[in-house]
């Protein structure tokens, strides 16, 4: 996947020189997401959004972010490039480091962006590395996946895919999202807790493993994991086995048409 976005560098001081416009872009988004997530976001999430505090008048700068995440769990975020190759990628998370691209969407792709701006970097997954169960997973993860190859990553990413970015959670008040994927996006948002449309299961990891994608569609199928706390114990199944598995038994029939790529 190629972007058509170009980072920006820190200056001097190792701050990012926003524009007014895109400050503009950022006060928007984050104002119409507080809403949308009220009552369609997971209760640790929302809890995680009042610990990170983040600013509505302009895009917070990395220093800003570390200087309270690392209170919490001691993560950090790292200004990179629009796009990082897949092994600089887990090397980040395997080092407590989670990679936030340093551009944000333009104000004609508000409600949509293919790669992953730093809007939803930051809004859509910060705040939950501020509890240790989806933080070690992160790290943890960023391991295992360093120890396959480049092919083998790719598949294992379906559980990345399936939990970090695009996970749905039971919460005594119904089903409820904490992957950043839709936490981010005001349309998936709503779509992913509401929309009759998608299939919604529970998870398992060599169910997930078995599960192919599309990275450009609202999503036609969703995993549910119980509690919170699930989502750390998915380490405790030996993943290198099930990954094999997964390779002996084969891909689930696609519930989309064969377009779009997984990463």
């Amino acid at each position: 996947m190629k972007t058509t976005y170009i980072s920006k560098q820190p200056n001097a001081k190792g701050l990012i020189d926003w524009t007014a416009a895109e400050n503009n872009t950022w006060r928007t988004l984050i104002t119409r997401q507080a809403e949308i997530v009220k009552t369609r976001a997971c209760p640790e999430f929302l809890e995680g959004l009042n610990r990170i505090g983040f600013s509505v008048d302009h895009v917070p700068q990395h220093t800003e972010i570390n200087s309270r995440l690392k209170d919490f769990t001691g993560w950090e975020v790292e200004v990179v490039p629009a796009l990082i190759p897949a092994k600089e990628f887990f090397t980040l998370l395997a080092n407590k480091k989670f990679p936030a691209a340093s551009f944000i969407r333009i104000p004609e792709e508000l409600d949509y962006i293919q790669e992953p701006d730093i809007f939803h970097e930051f809004y859509g997954h910060v705040p939950l590395l501020t509890f240790p169960d989806y933080a070690n997973f992160m790290e943890e993860f960023g391991k295992i996946a360093l120890s396959v190859n480049g092919k083998d990553r790719r598949r294992l990413f379906r559980l990345f895919w399936f939990t970090i970015e695009f996970g749905l959670l039971k919460t005594p008040e119904g089903i409820r999202a904490y992957g950043g994927g839709m936490l981010s996006s005001i349309h998936e948002t709503v779509w992913s807790v509401e929309s009759p449309v998608p299939k919604r299961e529970p998870f398992d990891p060599l169910t997930a493993l078995r599960t192919p994608y599309r990275i450009d569609i609202p999503q036609p199928l969703y995993y549910v994991l119980d509690k919170f706390t699930d989502l750390y114990k998915i380490l405790d199944q030996d993943l290198i086995a099930l990954l094999e598995k997964s390779k002996e038994l084969g891909d689930f029939e696609p519930l989309f048409e064969p377009a779009g790529e997984e990463l």
